[in-house]
């Protein structure tokens, strides 16, 4: 292990150890204790023990090489945070591992909410062109499904025999003069399909129409023509179907976390590649009740007008929702948080190089900050590049589980007066030490340990004797005021 290493090493150990896991920090909230350094006659700093970085549970009464690993031994003294409630750290590391640190400030943090969508036509804003009477197709006009139309624009010719006689039947009550006789006939070609246009035109003109002109009653988009020269159609048959352009919707997956931005009635500013610098306003008209449940979104749909035909279905799009007024909070950087799945963590910068971790519960998140709604305050400073260090170095990830899972466990089971927590595991003897044994022992899951070799001090002494260099034994231990201690040693089978 090279010199950087072990430094690196032994500050993550130190962290994990004074602050006493990540649980015991989240109890650490409150102002911290005086320290008041030991010291010798001489007038030095006299350290309180020293520990291995690797296993910074196992205190030792003097230096030397650290029967765990190939480094000296670290001593420990009364002023760097022995309490657990902060770590010193030198300031020359500090510099060296590039520990960076952010104010808590108090302001407005966006709540505007920006989203892939894209362009579609518009459902609701959709004319259906169907047959009203039996007759024959006379004449198509040049349309074709996926062209653009004005409204009134001609479709279909369409002879229709039943409308001639009904027709005449007019013509002659309107030279009778008897105007009751006339209405009557108006209202049965009505009722017959015949538009109120071609009736008109029949009056008067005084001759039958009995072809009549299919026309788009709304401009758009035909979606659908299934009308060709020659052929028969019957009443009701649908010759054409015409989508509207005046609006398009905008269709927007919104995360499901996010689903509170995108109400109804909402305002929504637009922008597209095709018209870079251009911004398009709507507001959300409905947001669908079924979530995705693959990409865990709403489909949200934002009407936006189109009278100049721009907007066409297909475009892709960039939608952001006003999220409304916000009221200034305290934020901070997300990447400040330690989040470890129960709790969420930052390490306040204190004068003289202490770092004091602090559980925070955390708000809204949005462009790169995160509101803190407990735990801190404005103007402290926080840890926003280094801190990764506590949970990221693997051969530490053992000791910060015991201390979080192990420790507060065990201390609260001694305050209630019942018995420590055991913990059992697998391993090889390597040495015989008195009252000591050295394993080579596999993971232990309940402590979070990795596989490593380590020292226990033995419950018994005798327990050595029923046991030899060599040997693979299953044991039982719990943690000791020294350290963890070995209450049952029982011989593991040969393989």
């Amino acid at each position: 292990m090279n010199k950087n290493a072990f430094k690196i090493t032994a500050l993550v150990a130190t962290v994990a150890a004074a602050s006493g896991g990540i649980g015991y920090w989240a109890a650490a909230n409150r102002d911290m204790p005086a320290h008041t350094a030991q010291t010798d006659a001489a007038g030095e700093k006299k350290p309180l023990y020293w520990y291995d970085p690797m296993v910074p549970n196992q205190h030792f009464d003097k230096p030397g090489k650290s029967p765990f690993m190939d480094m000296e031994l670290v001593p420990k003294y009364a002023d760097e945070g022995d309490d657990g409630s902060s770590v010193k750290i030198d300031p020359s590391l500090v510099q060296n591992l590039g520990i960076r640190t952010a104010q808590v400030e108090r302001a407005t943090l966006s709540t505007s909410l920006d989203v892939a969508a894209s362009i579609v036509l518009n459902n609701r804003q959709v004319a259906v062109v169907q047959a009203r009477a039996g007759g024959y197709v006379e004449r198509v006009y040049a349309r074709a499904p996926g062209d653009l139309i004005g409204r009134g624009a001609p479709l279909a010719d369409i002879l229709v025999p039943d409308w001639t006689a009904a027709q005449h039947e007019l013509l002659a009550m309107t030279k009778s003069g008897d105007a009751s006789l006339v209405q009557a006939v108006r209202e049965r070609l009505r009722l017959l399909g015949m538009p109120p246009d071609l009736i008109a035109r029949v009056e008067k003109t005084g001759q039958a129409h009995p072809v009549v002109t299919v026309s788009a009653p709304i401009g758009g988009l035909i979606q659908t023509l299934d009308v060709r020269m020659g052929m028969t159609v019957s009443p009701g048959m649908t010759l054409a179907q015409i989508n509207g352009l005046d609006t398009v919707w905008v269709e927007a997956a919104v995360p499901e976390a996010q689903a509170a931005k995108a109400a109804v009635g909402r305002s929504v500013a637009t922008t597209l590649a095709a018209y870079p610098g251009e911004v398009f306003s709507g507001k959300v008209v409905a947001v669908l009740p079924e979530t995705n449940i693959e990409s865990r979104t709403l489909r949200v749909r934002i009407e936006l007008p189109n009278r100049d035909g721009r907007l066409r279905p297909g475009m892709f799009a960039q939608a952001r929702l006003d999220g409304g007024a916000a009221e200034p909070v305290l934020l901070i950087p997300s990447d400040a948080v330690i989040r470890t799945g129960k709790r969420n963590i930052v390490l306040v910068a204190m004068d003289g190089g202490r770092y004091w971790p602090v559980e925070v519960k955390l708000g809204q998140e949005g462009d790169g900050k995160v509101a803190i709604l407990a735990g801190l305050e404005d103007g402290q400073k926080v840890v926003v590049s280094g801190q990764f260090l506590i949970d990221s170095e693997a051969s530490l990830r053992g000791v910060v589980a015991r201390l979080n899972g192990g420790k507060e466990e065990d201390s609260g089971a001694a305050k209630a007066g019942a018995a420590p927590k055991t913990h059992e595991g697998v391993g090889k003897v390597e040495s015989i030490d008195g009252n000591e044994l050295t394993l080579s022992h596999g993971p232990i899951t309940s402590l979070g340990w990795d596989a490593m070799t380590m020292s226990f001090a033995l419950a018994k002494p005798d327990m050595a004797k029923s046991v030899k260099v060599g040997d693979r034994i299953r044991f039982v231990i719990h943690e000791g005021e020294q350290g963890y201690v070995i209450d049952e040693i029982r011989m593991e089978a040969k393989q």
